[in-house]
């Protein structure tokens, strides 16, 4: 059976709740993983079949530990992991497309093949009160992670991917 690897970070919760969702629905059919990017390494990369990342946008770009995740990662997995299939997701205040693209170039160097659109949930925290308060996703958003995970995991489950 395929394996689904899901590495998230989540500070505030909003991460962890779009991963949870997306892992709930994705074990319906195949295996997930479910990690966070401090205890993901190399040998769960190369142990799954596909991916989703899932992290937080700070400061306009991935949180600082989703970033350590690929930095250990990168090299001992490059040329190892080449065509698997990925998905991402972001957890936003405002924008969350830098996160987007930053990940998008990390997952291009490793040569993953990005298999759905990636998510991004805004969630209109501005002021330091309200991005330092615990996230809670709506309904619809987390229905959009389930998606995801769903249909990237059925992908691997038939071979799609």
């Amino acid at each position: 059976m395929a394996t689904l690897l899901i590495v998230y970070h989540s500070r505030t919760g909003g991460s962890r709740q779009m991963a949870e969702a997306a892992a709930g629905a994705a074990r319906a059919e195949t295996d997930v993983i479910l990690k966070t990017a401090d205890t993901a390494g190399p040998d769960d990369l190369l142990g799954a079949d596909g991916y989703i990342f899932c992290a937080p946008e700070n400061l306009a770009a991935i949180s600082g530990v989703m970033k350590d995740f690929f930095d250990r990662c990168y090299y001992p997995v490059l040329g190892r992991i080449e065509g698997r299939a990925y998905a991402q997701m972001v957890c936003a205040g405002s924008d969350g497309s830098n996160a987007v693209r930053q990940t998008a170039r990390i997952t291009q160097g490793w040569r993953l093949r990005t298999v759905q659109d990636p998510i991004i949930v805004c969630t209109h925290a501005q002021t330091p009160e309200a991005i330092l308060a615990p996230k809670a996703i709506s309904g619809r958003d987390l229905a959009r992670c389930r998606e995801l995970g769903q249909a990237l995991a059925a992908g691997l489950a038939m071979g799609v991917f």
